[in-house]
């Protein structure tokens, strides 16, 4: 059972993780990545900005300090001069404990100096950095649009390719089934040409054995009326067709 929930958890991640490939998009995570790094960027100037601050507020301190230190060395002069030791003693005192302020804050002030120092040196490279990767990040994104662009294009040539083969398929179908009818309205050209097409029962007959009609037709028809001006005359038909036939052989020429 182990075995098989193991099984299951990997095909789980191996189709979780081909889809999450099919949704990113590299040019949207690239985007994201420079944005991260713009905001640690901020931060870090930030930082760089609030150490200086720090560092300007001591050095004001030290610069009263140093002023009071002055002007308390001043006084005891003054004082000594006077003949007021005492009161010169006082201002020597107050002096002492004002310079060991100073040295406390020149040595805070010299710590944030070096770490403002160091804040500004690490901002200025991550700023390189951010540079740098902005300029890859481009020259990555137009690569990979080129690339989709070109991918795209050769899709839609194998798509335009598949259907000019079945467009090509229909052509020749088409070039056949126009051959068959042009070969078929030839032969139909020809039958009506040669008057096959003219007895629908298919029976016409050609000129010599419409004229062989025509002549037995006629003769038919002598013989016919022969045998009516016999009957007509009280002769026996037979007789008239005879004599019929004997006034039809041509008369010899006399001429000769």
């Amino acid at each position: 059972m182990s075995g098989v929930m193991k099984r299951m958890g990997m095909i789980f991640r191996a189709k979780a993780n081909k889809a999450l490939d099919r949704a990113e998009d590299p040019r949207e995570t690239l985007d994201y990545s420079y944005q991260k790094q713009l905001e640690l960027l901020q931060k870090v100037r930030r930082g760089v900005a609030d150490v200086a601050t720090s560092r300007k507020r001591l050095e004001l301190q030290l610069n009263q300090l140093q002023g009071q230190s002055g002007k308390l060395e001043d006084q005891g002069r003054k004082a000594l001069a006077l003949g007021r030791e005492d009161l010169a003693r006082e201002a020597l005192s107050r002096r002492a404990a004002l310079q060991q302020q100073v040295t406390d804050l020149e040595t805070q002030h010299r710590t944030l100096q070096g770490e403002e120092e160091k804040l500004t040196l690490a901002a200025q490279r991550l700023q390189a950095k951010v540079d740098a990767f902005r300029t890859k990040k481009e020259t990555i994104k137009a690569t990979y649009t080129a690339a989709q662009a070109q991918t795209q294009i050769g899709e839609a040539f194998s798509g335009i390719s598949e259907e000019m083969g079945d467009v090509g398929m229909a052509i020749q179908r088409a070039e056949d089934k126009t051959a068959q009818l042009q070969a078929r309205a030839g032969a139909l050209d020809e039958l009506l040409a040669s008057g096959a097409l003219d007895d629908p029962s298919g029976m016409a007959k050609d000129d010599i054995a419409a004229e062989l009609d025509r002549i037995s037709g006629g003769s038919d028809v002598e013989l016919e009326l022969q045998r009516m001006k016999a009957e007509l005359a009280g002769g026996s038909p037979q007789q008239a067709i005879e004599g019929g036939q004997k006034q039809e052989q041509p008369r010899p020429n006399m001429d000769k």
